[in-house]
């Protein structure tokens, strides 16, 4: 005699969303069916009541097993777009949205125009080896062209859906080797699924030989106390000549660089940065959107930024908690390329000015918003903080950098890590004045006044 139906609910809790699922018996075999998870409507009454109908079905002999979606049969030798795009689509999920959007940058804008058309089994390694070539010579293309004084330019839609025309750069052989890294991730799945014999783009010979860097962050206390100074010289001078419509200008670059130099934020973690963000009385600033996990982090308040923040706060207009802590004229998020031409290179200029005067040696070439974040970290070595919780401080999970910075910062005299030692703990700071000498004129109103 065959055993009675019988069956009960299960419920992963596992997930974000509780997941629902029956176990029962049906026809001699134990079977397994899941439903659907809360965020599709699933709750443990409406679960019981499917399985009790289920078990209906079961003792009236009419209950049938779903049928499997059948597994589509892969084209036999696909062309790298098909290809390429399948494996985009499935894996996009695991991805950060920042690689998500590097991913499909280096696809759309490298990979598929030369090999879009190619079937897998007619990308050779000599097809890999022409891409490389064909790069490279774009990129020499691109430098002779800037040379010239006739750079190639292309067009791009603003944040107001305003269509504008930019300088084109030459891809970097960093950047090339990144889009045949990408062009080996996705065909050593198609040598996976047994579609072609081998991966033709894996291994070393493929890349670009590329030069190792010389050190471009800033390592001693005369060159960080320049920067910030050049800033502050361009903030009084922002306020005393106005913005773009003369109607008095903002004074925010020296704070924002002391944020990069003494915080390590990346430069969407910047932008994005609100006032509740800032904890002056407990020491902290707080990301809520790591690039690791987008969540939250917590990175420590350096007594110099503090006195530099303080400072910033007491002056400026908007200070709410959701108020943008370096916002554009129009009080909306400060765009990358702003920072990069309207804020840094300014100010490294003026900088290398006043250093030159005093003849001491000007700013390492190549400054980035990003390798002020490097010097974040290199100030945090010299000041003690062991390798573990600076790659915390930097959210990194790759150990190599944090351990890179560390060996150069242990090369470095005494007398240099003493001071910039005593440059993170604010005992040999200069901060910005905060006797109102950054405030605008009395007759700008704040309705009135806009950046420069």
């Amino acid at each position: 005699m065959a055993r009675p139906a019988s069956g009960q609910v299960i419920v992963d809790q596992r997930r974000r969303s509780p997941t629902f699922a029956l176990r029962f018996r049906a026809n001699g075999k134990r079977e397994y069916l899941t439903l659907g998870s809360a965020a599709d409507g699933w709750t443990r009454e409406k679960a019981q009541l499917e399985l009790e109908n289920i078990l209906a079905d079961v003792r009236r002999g009419l209950w049938k097993a779903p049928a499997a979606d059948p597994v589509p049969e892969p084209a036999a030798d696909p062309t790298f777009h098909e290809f390429a795009t399948d494996w985009f689509e499935q894996t996009k999920a695991e991805w950060s949205p920042n690689t998500r959007a590097d991913y499909e940058w280096q696809l759309t804008r490298h990979l598929l125009p030369f090999f879009a058309g190619h079937r897998l089994s007619q990308i050779t390694i000599a097809e890999v080896d022409r891409y490389r070539t064909t790069k490279l010579t774009e990129a020499e293309q691109v430098r002779l062209a800037a040379r010239n004084g006739s750079p190639l330019t292309y067009t791009y839609r603003d944040r107001a859906g305003r269509t504008r025309r930019r300088a084109r750069r030459p891809l970097s052989a960093t950047s090339i080797n990144k889009t045949i890294t990408r062009l080996s991730q996705i065909l050593e799945l198609a040598a996976e699924y047994r579609l072609i014999e081998a991966n033709p783009a894996k291994g070393r010979r493929r890349k670009v030989k590329t030069r190792r860097r010389t050190v471009a962050w800033i390592d001693n206390d005369r060159h960080i106390q320049a920067l910030l100074d050049a800033a502050h010289a361009l903030d009084r001078q922002a306020l005393k000549t106005g913005g773009r419509k003369q109607t008095g200008g903002r004074a925010y670059r020296r704070p924002l660089l002391a944020t990069l130099l003494f915080a390590g934020l990346r430069i969407g973690e910047l932008t994005a940065l609100r006032w509740r963000d800032i904890d002056l009385a407990s020491n902290r600033i707080i990301i809520r959107r790591s690039k690791a996990d987008d969540g939250l982090a917590e990175i420590d308040l350096l007594p110099a930024l503090h006195d530099e923040l303080a400072t910033y706060k007491a002056n400026a207009i908007r200070t709410g908690p959701d108020e943008l802590v370096f916002a554009s004229e129009g009080n909306t998020t400060m765009s990358d390329g702003n920072i990069r031409t309207r804020v840094l290179a300014p100010a490294i200029t003026k900088a290398n000015e006043a250093l030159a005067a005093t003849g001491e040696i000007p700013l390492p070439d190549g400054l980035t918003p990003h390798k002020l974040r490097h010097t974040f970290a290199s100030l945090l070595i010299a000041a003690g903080v062991d390798a573990g919780t600076v790659m915390d401080q930097l959210r990194h999970a790759d150990p190599s950098f944090t351990l890179r910075v560390y060996r150069h910062a242990m090369r470095r005299d005494p007398d240099t890590r003493r001071r910039l030692a005593q440059l993170v703990h604010g005992t040999d700071w200069q901060p910005a004045p905060a006797t109102g000498a950054l405030t605008p004129p009395a007759a700008h109103t704040p309705e009135t006044r806009t950046a420069r």
